[in-house]
């Protein structure tokens, strides 16, 4: 990513980098929704746009390919089939739930005679796939404009009485009193948090779920804070069937 960083995007370029042209791009059909396919034939064009010696990359793959470092991690959780525990902390690394007694790990009939044959090269029975918030946060806010909004609804909202933001309700004014070293420092994230399970096979026969859980930022401006921009994925949870009240155990991964 540095090299790319300092490669011009030809000769006399004195604008644009090699990377910073892909960001701006790729910004570009992600506001937009493009898709890959046309994606690349924009790059195609524009190489051949641009004077010979340009240096832009002209297929989708290899843009993504540069950009790979600039990307946040994530984690895979296992996680028990009957949604029991996690297999973290304390229970990362039993092979089987001490509570319902189910293999971590996926076994085959007639495959393994017992848990105790299961290694952990075997494939997991449920995957969490966790995307970590704080360093996401960082990334987000290091613009200023975006730090400044940060704290919009102690600066700039209008209090006239009227319900025109979270701030306006009561819940959050009691949080403020229950927690006034919070409460007084208007740059600390409120978040809400939204979760829905889908079938993404749309096939009603099967019970099979994929249940997103999002962060939205009730700091910003409601002209913000549903935009797409500041609506933060941070756990998928997919698994053969529905979840119920047993989200709170994967929640407690969300709240740290």
């Amino acid at each position: 990513m540095t090299i790319d960083a300092e490669i011009p995007l030809y000769p006399s370029s004195t604008n644009f980098t090699r990377l910073s042209a892909v960001l701006r791009l790729i910004n570009l059909k992600a506001l937009n929704d493009w898709i890959d396919k046309s994606f690349t034939e924009l790059l195609q064009l524009l190489k051949e746009m641009l004077p010979q010696s340009n240096t832009l990359l002209d297929r989708m793959c290899d843009a993504k390919k540069i950009l790979c470092p600039m990307g946040m991690k994530y984690e895979d959780i296992h996680a028990c089939l009957n949604d029991c525990i996690l297999y973290r902390k304390e229970f990362a690394e039993l092979r089987s739930c001490p509570k319902c007694g189910l293999s971590r790990y996926k076994i085959k009939d007639g495959d393994k005679e017992n848990i105790d044959e299961v290694t952990k090269h075997d494939p997991p029975s449920k995957v969490v796939w966790y995307l970590p918030i704080i360093p996401r946060f960082k990334c987000m806010f290091a613009n200023p404009t975006d730090a400044k909004n940060l704290r919009w609804h102690a600066d700039e909202r209008k209090c006239d009485g009227l319900v025109r933001h979270p701030a306006n309700y009561v819940q959050w004014k009691n949080i403020n009193k229950q927690f006034p070293t919070f409460g007084n420092e208007s740059r600390n994230l409120r978040l809400g948090l939204a979760s829905d399970g889908m079938n993404p096979y749309g096939n009603l026969s099967t019970n099979h779920s994929s249940r997103p859980v999002l962060l939205v930022i009730y700091n910003l401006p409601p002209s913000l804070c549903m935009k797409r921009k500041y609506m933060m994925l941070s756990m998928m949870i997919s698994g053969p069937r529905q979840l119920g009240n047993d989200i709170d155990v994967y929640l407690k991964v969300v709240m740290g």
